[in-house]
């Protein structure tokens, strides 16, 4: 979805009329059943499709807003994807803005000893009403593929410098940033730490400033990129744009979001120069190769970019967020806490959305059971996992309903029916 930011700015301009400078565009928000996890597996289907049983020899998260604090959310991406995680090395990477790009260093490092890794980069920051955070913010998740075969960009070098400059924190149990003068985080964070670390970076890759065709950098702060740039002798036409009128700034993510919809534009031969900053700066320099011009699969950033719903109602927005304690009803008032042995027991249906085919007779049924539902088979014990995320679906019957509870009524429900064989009554969302 995309909230339009007009609608922060003018419920909340009575109070902070500087607002107004801030509103043009729009911003990317999740829905009430979207987080880190989900748009991180999005990400990863988007990058490398559906393709059940294959999985690289790494899966890496980095976000500084997982769920959980005491499970390894980079798992749970791995089995919604339905990941082959017999041999599986899986890593989360937090506590950083620059958690991504340090993520891609080590996705390099695995690449370079001859295995495949994948970085997804997932992020949803909440941000206090009627603050600057508020009408910057985005949510997204981007996902890199890094391997040694076929790459469609060569590392030519890359440089990293641990700075504990603190532009903004959060603390443990804490909802929301704590930032400084923005005029001081510029002077002194991005136009110094971060020109230090490309100089020594351009110097060791042998190249200037003007042979950079791409340069990247995140920031909610629109003038800096191009100061930085300038600084270092860079074309102003390789800054890349922020998306900060279409997207918002995505934390974490941003800088891999930024990099894919670069190499959306790139052409063989392009240098393409990533920093990420936070708590001192990782630089990266990409050679595009010719490889480029035949991978390009996907919806990738233009296509999603092109494929919001605007949203107007400023109220679902900071429910969704729960930035405001609402009435829920009684019938919202349930156990919240699963089992964790059924919950275990049931992860092939919940979490990666495995039905089970009949090895008798090779009928496909939802949920996944004992006997064959196939009137003319029954067969016991004949079930094997197949996997249904992306299978096509038909709407069979629906229902949307008043009176149950739904963070955004009414509830809709009802019967798909799936190509191949297979049905079942599941919620709708969107």
């Amino acid at each position: 979805m995309r909230l339009q930011k007009q609608v922060i700015a003018d419920a909340n301009a009575w109070f902070d009329p500087g607002l107004k400078g801030l509103a043009k565009g729009e911003k990317a928000i999740c829905n009430w059943d979207e987080d880190t996890i989900t748009m991180a597996v999005e990400a990863y289907t988007d990058c490398l499709g559906n393709a059940p049983g294959q999985a690289p020899a790494a899966l890496l998260l980095a976000s500084t807003t997982l769920p959980f604090a005491d499970r390894q959310n980079s798992v749970v991406v791995a089995e919604a994807l339905n990941l082959d995680t017999s041999n599986l090395r899986t890593m989360d990477i937090t506590c950083s803005q620059r958690a991504a790009t340090s993520g891609l260093l080590s996705a390099l490092d695995i690449a370079a000893a001859g295995k495949d890794a994948v970085l997804v980069a997932s992020e949803h920051r909440k941000a206090k009403c009627a603050s600057r955070e508020e009408m910057l913010y985005g949510d997204g998740a981007a996902a890199i593929a890094v391997g040694g075969e076929n790459v469609i960009a060569e590392l030519v070098a890359s440089q990293s410098q641990a700075v504990d400059f603190i532009d903004h924190y959060r603390g443990e149990g804490q909802d929301f940033d704590y930032g400084w003068e923005e005029r001081w985080v510029r002077d002194e964070g991005y136009m110094k730490i971060v020109p230090n670390a490309v100089n020594a970076l351009l110097s060791k890759a042998g190249v200037s400033g003007g042979d950079i065709a791409h340069f990247i950098l995140p920031t909610d702060q629109g003038r800096v990129p191009p100061m930085v740039a300038k600084k270092l002798g860079i074309k102003g036409e390789a800054v890349a744009d922020n998306l900060l009128q279409s997207v918002g700034i995505t934390g974490a993510a941003h800088v891999m979001l930024l990099l894919a919809h670069r190499l959306e534009q790139a052409v063989p031969g392009d240098l393409v120069l990533v920093a990420g900053f936070g708590q001192g700066c990782d630089v990266l320099l990409f050679k595009v190769t010719d490889a480029i011009n035949g991978q390009r699969t996907g919806k990738g950033v233009s296509g999603h970019l092109s494929n919001g719903r605007p949203e107007t109602n400023y109220n679902k927005y900071q429910s969704f967020n729960n930035l405001l304690e609402k009435e829920l009803g009684k019938r919202s008032e349930v156990n919240k806490q699963g089992y964790l042995s059924s919950m275990y027991r049931a992860r092939g249906l919940t979490n990666s959305f495995l039905g089970g085919k009949c090895t008798s007779c090779d009928t496909v049924q939802m949920p996944k059971h004992k006997y064959c539902v196939n009137p003319e088979c029954g067969a016991f014990d004949t079930q094997v996992d197949h996997p249904m995320a992306g299978a096509a679906g038909t709407i069979a019957t629906w229902t949307a309903d008043t009176l149950t509870f739904d963070y955004n009524p009414p509830a809709y429900f009802g019967m798909v029916t799936f190509e191949g064989g297979g049905r079942i009554m599941m919620d709708m969302s969107e």
